[in-house]
Formats: C-alpha cells, structure tokens, sequence
C-alpha cells in the first residue's frame, strides 16, 4: 500500500523533485549545506525523505520536517506542500494517523488556495486512505468520492483506479458486500486499460477475494488471493504479501483448517514485521492469538495478545482518538471560517453589483425619457411617411398583380401557340386526306354508274392509302395530346426505396428487346457499369423509369438513324453507368450517334422542341423527363460532341 502511493506521489510530482536519478543517501546528504539554505536544500532533503519513505517511516518523517520547516521559512509553497504530503503519509505509515491528517488537511488548505487541482486530488486520496486505515470508514468515503470525481474529470486513470478499490473496501468494512464488489470490479477492469502498477494489482486482487469472502463465495475468494500473492511475490511487494497472507489465514480459520491458518497467520505476521507495518502486524497478531488459544498454546497466545495490546494501543489508543477529534473540531471550525469569509464575500459582490445595477438602471431611464421626449415629435413625421409607404405599397401590390396575370397569359398563350403548332399538322393532314376521299368517293360512284370497275376500284385503293394517313395522323394528335397531359400532370406518386442498378439494367433491355420487336435488323452493342456501392435511394420507380426508358430509346434512335447513312467501320453501341460521387447519384446514358448540333442545344428541355422528322416525335419527351428529374431534387444535364455522340446525365441525391 505504501509502494503504490510512492508511485503516486512521487512519480507525479516531478515539478518539485528530480526522481530519475539514483537516490543514496549517503551522497544526498553531502549535498547538505547549513550555510547555503535555499530551495535546493528542500530539494535535497525531500530527496532523502523519499528514500527513506517505505524502509524507514522514523527517517523519512525526519527529513520530511526538516524540509518542511526549511521551505516555510522560504516561502517556497511548493516544497512545503511536498513535504506536508510526505510528513503525513509517513506519520500514516507509523499508526500516528491524527498528526497523518493534520499534516494532510494543512496541505489541502494551500492546494486550494492556490487552486492546484492535481494537488488536491492528490491529498483527498491520501485523506481519505489515512481514514480507511484509521477505520473511520464514512469519513474515508466523504473524501475518497471527492478525489475520485476529481480524478475521472482530470482523466487520471491510475488515481481513479486507486480510489474505487479504497471506497469498495471502505463498503466491505461496513458490511456492505454488494458495494464493495461493485467497486472492486470496475477497479479490476481498470487494470487491463492502465500502466501495470504492480502493488495496486496485488492490492486489487486481495479486495476482490475479500469481497467475495463477505459473499461466502470461499472458492473465487481462495482464487484471487493466490493471484494477489504470487503476483506480490513476483514483484518483491511486502506490504501487500502481509495483507494477502493474512487474509489467506482468516479463510483457512473459517474453514476450521487450522494448521494451514497457522501457516499463512505467522507468514503474515514475519512480513509485517520485516516491512514495519504496525496495522498489519496488529491484525497478524490478532488472529495468532486465537489461532494458538484453539490449539492449546497458551504461552503463544499469550505473547501474541501482548504484541497485538501494544499494537492496538498504539494506533487507536484514547490518546489518538482525542487528538482526532480535536483535529475534526480545527478543521471543521477551519471550514466554518472559509464558508462564513466566502459568503461574506457573496455578499459584497451582490451589493455591488446592486449599486451597479441602480446606476444602469438611472442611466437608462434618462436615456428612455430623453428618447422618448425625441420620439413624441418624430412620431407624428413617421405617422406621415406610414401613410406614404402604405399607399405606395398598395399601388406596388396592384401593380405586382397586373404583371403576374400578364405573365401567366404570356405563358398560357405560348403554351396554346406551341398546342395549336403541334396539333396543327396532323388536323391538316386529317382535314385534306379527308377531302381528298370525299373527292375520290364521288369519282368511284361515277365509274360505277358507267361499268368502269376496274377504275372504281384503283379509285377505291386511294381511298384506302389516304384512310391510313388519316388514321396515322390522328394517332399522331392522340399522341401529343397524352404526352400533354402526362406533362402537365402533377405525379402523386410515393417514393420507395430502388435499386437504382437493377432500374436501369431493367429498362435497357426492356427498350432494346421492344425495338427489336418492331424492327428484327437493328442491333447495337450494350455496355453497362453500375457501381454496386450504391444501393437503394428513395424514388418513385415508375417516373424514374420512364426517365430512364426515354433516354434510352431516344440513344437507340440516334444510332440507328446514323448506321443508315452507311458509315464505313460505324456500330452502334450504347453504354449506361451509374457511380456515387460526393454523396450523389450519376446516371449516365451514352450513345455513339451523330450528337446534338450546338445551335439547338439550349432548346431540347422545352416542350415540343424536337429534332426527329415531322411525324416521329412529340417533342415532349425530354421536358417531361427534365420535370420530373427536378421533382426528385435531382438534375438532368447533357453532353454532347457533334458527329461523335451524347451523354445525358441523371444526378440524384443519395
């Protein structure tokens, strides 16, 4: 237990001490000068306390008081902090716990005044140890939780861990067995995430059998008081190997295995001994005595008793606990006074803070009575300029209105013009074939009156070609009239989650084998490179098909046109991808055909614009794929270089 907070205080406190190198006390103390007292004189007998500190507590406190009194007469509050810190522990170490937890609570005193967190963290551990050892356990816990918070906002693992196994064997004193193996676990689990301290994992593992001793659980306690003695033995920790020993013993005792209790009773007690721990030499000494009283000898237990009598007198003698109390009743007074001097001081800055308070509140008030003295006479001009600008805006907002009914009329008479354009030519071809007919049909009637059949029937067969032009044409008007109205309706269509590869490939082959249905000599050559790290996006499938299939079929087009110029070397092909860049989705559709002139570029999204022969196309197709793009929250953008082909470019948010 010493050893552990050696490595806490001192190989933490490398501010003050240099502790790389190698300690001897023989060449530290010829480092000593009586003439030349200064900080470094500190240093050095801090130095020599610390080497002294496990093997040597009388030795240790020596020196520690000599710094101590050095650094004070210095004014050097670092060193006197350290070696309050060392003068305490080493008071603990000799069972004088009072005198430990004046030296301790005089440092915490100046760790906070000089707000010194890690200091405090530090000193509230050593405080709240020197109580566990002192078994004053509800105190102990007060200060343990206060470090151990500390330490978990500083990040400090060792410390942390230090502190969790000191308040689950404080719960294991107070015969709270549930708590103190809470406690102990989550400082066991600590141990594999930390530096490996070797006393601290000897320590932990004698609490966690200990713990589950209290639980009546012999066996995993038997368990990990062997892995804390071997791991003890390993590391040469003889504080530890009493402790563990010890504990060993009691559970033999309770086992009525009293030879084997014996055994590691008086193992226990020559450790202790030999480390000059006098609370584990009276713990040993404790249980010698029963052990040998249940076997007969007397004379044994005689001597033990007398051993553990001056042991017990030693460190909880009525002497010790007067002086505790007395030092409870400073500290507490000591308390009373810094709460009374802060809340005296809560007091002075809340008047302050009254009176300037006031003073901004009498400013203010003259600044509101001197503004509104202006306000009075300006409201009367901004009541004027009010009426202005409410007359104005009511002329703006006649005025905004004429301009959107003028725009709606302009749009709504050069979509009817586009209407009346488009549906135009077939009504033409309709009306003329039909008069046409009506022409024909007279002759026919005529050459029948004069036996002339075989005219009537050439006549006949005009009429029928002519039928088939009418009818060509008024599927034509049916076409551009369900294309209008897909156009202009509004898609209620959900959104569902697609895979966007599988869309595509599907309506690729759906629009080649449906052209080939239609015309069983064209071909072209399919490539496709979908990335498969895109998955499924939200869309509706439907309308993104129709996108997807019109694209499609308007590649197969081009391509087609351009193999009937009779190309040397020329085929077909056509390639759809689909790639995720930047958190979008690319859908692309690239042909080889013969492009897109520029001059007519900026016009293919409008609607009837078409660059297919009169008769083959609509001129809707890409408007009503640009809508419904945009509908998505997408883009559709083309790229296109004449007599070499175009790629037309789907771009949807993943």
């Amino acid at each position: 237990m010493k050893y552990i907070l050696i490595l806490f205080f001192f190989f933490l406190s490398s501010s003050l001490v240099s502790y790389g190198q190698d300690l001897n006390p023989d060449s530290l103390k010829s480092l000593l000068n009586k003439n030349n007292k200064d900080t470094n004189q500190v240093k050095v007998l801090s130095d020599i306390a610390y080497f002294y500190y496990f093997n040597k507590p009388d030795s240790c406190l020596l020196y520690a008081e000599r710094a101590l009194s050095l650094a004070k007469n210095l004014n050097f509050t670092d060193g006197e902090v350290f070696a309050l810190n060392t003068a305490g522990e080493a008071l603990r170490f000799l069972g004088d716990y009072p005198q430990a937890l004046k030296m301790q609570f005089e440092a915490l005193r100046i760790y906070r005044q000089n707000k010194n967190k890690w200091g405090e963290l530090r000193t509230l551990s050593f405080i709240g140890f020197t109580y566990v050892e002192f078994e004053q356990y509800s105190s102990a816990l007060s200060y343990l939780f206060d470090s151990y918070k500390m330490s978990e906002l500083m990040a400090n693992k060792t410390m942390s861990t230090f502190n969790l196994t000191n308040i689950g064997y404080a719960y294991d004193m107070l015969n709270k067995t549930d708590s103190a193996l809470y406690y102990q676990s989550r400082a066991y689990a600590n141990l594999s995430t930390m530096p490996y301290v070797p006393p601290l994992k000897s320590l932990i593992l004698t609490r966690m059998g200990i713990a589950y001793a209290g639980l009546k659980k012999t066996d995993s306690a038997l368990i990990y008081y062997r892995l804390a003695l071997r791991n003890a033995y390993e590391s040469n920790d003889k504080v530890n190997t009493s402790k563990t020993q010890k504990k060993i013993a009691e559970l033999y005792a309770a086992s009525k295995l009293y030879d084997s209790s014996l055994y590691y009773a008086r193992l226990a007690f020559a450790s202790a001994q030999s480390s000059g721990q006098k609370l584990e030499t009276l713990r040993a000494s404790s249980l010698l005595v029963n052990l040998f009283r249940i076997s007969g000898n007397l004379d044994s237990s005689f001597f033990y008793n007398d051993v553990a009598s001056a042991s017990k007198d030693s460190l909880y003698g009525p002497e010790k606990f007067r002086q505790l109390q007395l030092l409870i009743v400073d500290e507490q007074n000591r308390q009373q006074k810094i709460r009374q001097e802060e809340q005296q001081y809560k007091n002075r800055l809340k008047y302050i803070f009254l009176l300037t308070a006031l003073g901004i509140f009498l400013l203010v008030a003259f600044i509101l009575f001197k503004s509104n003295r202006q306000k009075q006479k300006s409201n009367v001009l901004l009541s004027e300029q009010k009426n202005k600008v409410e007359e104005t805006l009511t002329q703006l907002k006649a005025t905004q209105s004429q301009l959107i009914q003028s725009e709606k009329m302009a749009s709504l008479g050069e979509l009817t013009a586009g209407i009346a354009h488009e549906i135009q030519n077939p009504l033409n071809f309709v009306n003329n074939f039909s008069e046409v007919n009506k022409e024909l049909i007279a002759e026919i009637k005529e050459e029948i009156e004069k036996g002339n059949y075989n005219e009537a029937k050439k006549l006949a067969n005009d009429v029928e070609d002519n039928e088939e032009k009418i009818n060509q044409h008024g599927k034509r008007a049916d076409a551009i009239v369900k294309n209008m109205l897909l156009h202009s309706r509004s898609s209620s269509g959900k959104k569902e989650s697609t895979d966007i590869n599988a869309l595509a490939d599907e309506y690729l082959r759906l629009a080649y084998h449906g052209l080939r249905a239609k015309d069983k000599f064209f071909n072209a050559t399919l490539k496709t490179d979908f990335d498969k790290s895109i998955g499924h996006i939200d869309v509706v499938p439907q309308e993104l098909g129709r996108v997807i299939l019109n694209l499609i079929t308007n590649a197969f087009y081009v391509v087609d046109e351009k193999k009937k110029q009779n190309q040397t070397g020329y085929e077909p092909s056509i390639a759809v991808s689909t790639k995720k860049i930047n958190g979008k989705i690319e859908i692309r559709v690239a042909d080889n055909g013969n492009g897109i002139p520029e001059k007519v570029l900026n016009k293919i999204f409008q609607p009837f614009f078409t660059t297919k022969p009169t008769g083959e196309g609509t001129g809707l197709g890409l408007s009503l794929s640009y809508d419904i793009i945009k509908a998505h929250g997408g883009e559709l953008n083309v790229e296109t270089k004449e007599g070499e082909g175009t790629i037309f470019i789907i771009i949807l948010n993943s």
